[in-house]
């Protein structure tokens, strides 16, 4: 029989889980073997800079933490490391982006915003713009839009002067 205190610590660590993936907006599982321990670190280091966290848990537990909320038990065959994020597209952009230096890491699925996403939809996920650049991209359309209606005034008013 299982002793007790194990119990009790692997209980602990699926409560964990869970407490993670209900308060993530995001949640990828990727394949992480070949990656050395440095670029293990410096995967840790971007993903917490976009407020995301990288861990790496028993399978099993994080089947059972799954249980229920998400049907991906077929992914959880092999190492896999988890990036939780509290955005729902930056942990994509940041493993995509390092995927593209160390192939290494192969994104396996997906969970964006409570449904579970393809492949696919997680790879148009990472060519998204960041909210920075598409704020920009606004502010720039807005900004001709005023430029055309001040040019638009100016030859109205030259007009009235003849």
């Amino acid at each position: 029989m299982a002793n007790i205190k194990i119990i009790e610590k692997k209980q602990e660590i699926v409560k964990e889980i869970s407490e993670k993936i209900d308060s993530s907006a995001s949640i990828i599982l990727f394949d992480y073997r070949g990656l050395s321990v440095v670029e293990m670190m410096e995967l840790r280091r971007k993903l917490r800079e976009s407020n995301s966290e990288l861990k790496v848990y028993k399978n099993t537990l994080v089947a059972r933490a799954f249980d229920g909320k998400y049907d991906l038990k077929d992914e959880l065959n092999g190492p896999k490391a988890i990036a939780f994020g509290t955005d729902s597209i930056a942990p994509i952009k940041v493993l995509y982006e390092f995927a593209k230096k160390h192939p290494a890491l192969i994104v396996k699925a997906g969970v964006v915003d409570g449904n579970v996403t393809e492949i696919e939809t997680l790879n148009k996920y990472a060519t998204i713009p960041g909210r920075t650049e598409l704020l920009t991209m606004v502010a720039a359309g807005l900004m001709e839009q005023v430029k055309n209606f001040a040019i638009c005034l100016d030859l109205h008013s030259q007009n009235l002067e003849k």
